[in-house]
């Protein structure tokens, strides 16, 4: 993980759920600070890094949002591959999407290592008058599930930045104690550089992933 000028870090992050809980909204937020009232749902797969700064050391978040839709997942599944973090979101507003997790979480304990770090995102907090999912339910299945718990509104930009950072902060501990397997970790590090390096590569699978602007 040595690179030039020093040590850097690249980490790939989920953020899965079912459509329309405003997963793509918490990545542009938390990528660009931006909100998009007409958002569409997304259709296979787009990615956002956002470089974070721990311990003095620079961290790359590649941020992957996945879509939510039942016929899309097949697609999807294939870019579980070397995530180490994961925010799994439903909808405060959206009971069903609240009922949906532990099957998202059944997709991501599949196709995931065991030391993902994972967060559950209660998003649309601003919606508090039409709540259908309380904070004492959030709260008790992340310990139920062991996972880190928050709500947010990525409308209002409240507890974004806190959720992913949350999430890269406990990634980057389990890295620096060596939690996670040296060899793979810089095995997927360097498949995902290649990624990232290579855009023209990655534009041309549009046919087949294709992704929404935002």
């Amino acid at each position: 993980m040595e690179e030039e000028g020093g040590e850097e870090y690249l980490f790939k992050i989920v953020v899965i759920g079912d459509s329309a809980v405003g997963k793509s909204n918490l990545l542009s937020r938390f990528a660009r600070d931006e909100f998009d009232h007409n958002s569409k749902a997304t259709i296979g797969v787009e990615f956002q890094t956002q470089v974070v700064e721990l311990d003095g050391k620079e961290v790359k978040a590649q941020v992957w949002d996945t879509a939510g839709q039942e016929r899309f997942r097949a697609v999807t599944s294939a870019y579980y591959r070397g995530a180490v973090g994961a925010l799994v979101v439903y909808d405060i507003t959206r009971k069903t999407t609240f009922e949906s997790v532990k099957r998202w979480l059944d997709e991501l304990n599949t196709h995931c290592d065991t030391t993902v770090a994972r967060m559950l995102v209660g998003n649309k907090s601003d919606l508090e008058n039409i709540r259908e999912v309380s904070v004492d339910e959030g709260k008790s299945l992340a310990e139920e599930e062991g996972l880190f718990f928050i709500e947010t509104s990525a409308l209002e930009s409240t507890n974004v930045n806190k959720a992913f950072e949350i999430v890269i902060r406990e990634i980057y501990e389990k890295v620096s104690r060596k939690i996670l397997n040296s060899d793979s970790y810089k095995a997927e590090l360097s498949v995902n550089r290649v990624s990232l390096a290579n855009g023209v590569d990655l534009s041309k699978q549009k046919s087949t992933f294709a992704c929404c602007s935002r």
